[in-house]
């Protein structure tokens, strides 16, 4: 097990590692900053998506419209963290992301968590008789080539959403208000935009928010973001295709099985998906009680 990166709550001497706990007294004051990093983001999203447009339509298929739009999302979150730090005087790596670490051991170890937990949903759904499987949707190498596709998609969800919300959001809101107030306040916002997609319910939204909720709490216990993006990337890749089950109202173009659900709403999540189910809030539980023990609490990491 990979050792955590210290949390700090005071300025850290030159020799300590930032983590995005860390609480320094220069920049911006809340919630000035988030607004600005807000802001800035914005600027840099509309931009981006002015300037794809002068470049002639070519008749780009809507997945692959899908991927350039998260690509431009992850761009606009991270280039306006980028000149936050300049504007702070802080490392970039302070909001929980450290480049150095990119898909290093804390992101496929979050990526075989996210894998086990969905499994052990998908067979609690199975066991309970409210899902079954089919047969393969694929074949060939189309296979491997949406396998590929929604894996490079869902990676760029995975660090869009985890960044926006648990990085600098979440480093920033720390300072103002405390960890737990912050991470609290934040999954409920995350929970909440999921009513935005077609198909969403309550169910599914607040599974989101108490999902949120889990990942801050592997920022604070691993010290960085990369635990929680590989987790919610494998979640997401395992949902929308290994499994091929529906997600917030529709099951994803390229899947690979022919899975059925049948049954409760309350059991299936029905439009939903797995994630409007009861069953996913006691698998949720279990992971939070697993991590916590693999995870235990550091001496740096703030009471």
């Amino acid at each position: 097990m990979e050792q955590p990166e210290p949390i700090l709550t005071t300025e850290p001497s030159p020799s300590q590692p930032l983590s995005p706990m860390t609480v320094r007294h220069d920049g911006p004051r809340p919630p000035m900053g988030l607004g600005l990093y807000l802001g800035i983001g914005t600027a840099i999203f509309y931009a981006l998506i002015w300037l794809d447009r002068l470049v002639p339509d070519r008749g780009a298929s809507a997945l692959w419209i899908q991927l350039v739009t998260h690509l431009v999302l992850v761009t606009a979150s991270l280039g306006s963290a980028v000149l936050m730090s300049r504007i702070e005087k802080r490392p970039f790596a302070s909001y929980g992301l450290p480049l150095g670490r990119v898909l290093g051991k804390n992101f496929w170890v979050g990526v075989y968590w996210g894998l086990v937990a969905l499994s052990a949903l998908m067979l609690a759904m199975h066991a309970v008789g409210v899902l079954s499987f089919g047969r393969l949707a694929l074949h060939g190498i189309r296979i491997y080539k949406f396998a590929s596709f929604w894996g490079l998609f869902f990676l760029l969800v995975g660090v869009f959403e985890e960044f926006t919300f648990r990085g600098y959001a979440l480093h920033h809101m720390t300072r103002a208000i405390g960890f737990w107030p912050a991470a609290l306040a934040l999954s409920a916002v995350f929970g909440a935009l999921h009513l935005v997609n077609p198909g969403e319910a309550w169910v599914g939204a607040l599974a989101a928010a108490v999902i949120g909720l889990f990942f801050c709490f592997t920022v604070r216990r691993t010290g960085n973001l990369w635990f929680a993006v590989g987790m919610h990337a494998a979640w997401d890749w395992g949902e929308s295709y290994l499994f091929s089950v529906p997600d917030s109202g529709g099951v994803a173009t390229g899947h690979l099985v022919n899975t059925f659900v049948h049954g409760p709403r309350w059991l299936t999540g029905g439009s939903v998906g797995p994630e409007g189910s009861i069953l996913v809030f006691v698998i949720v539980g279990l992971v939070w009680l697993v991590f916590n023990l693999f995870y235990p609490k550091s001496q740096h990491e703030p009471n």
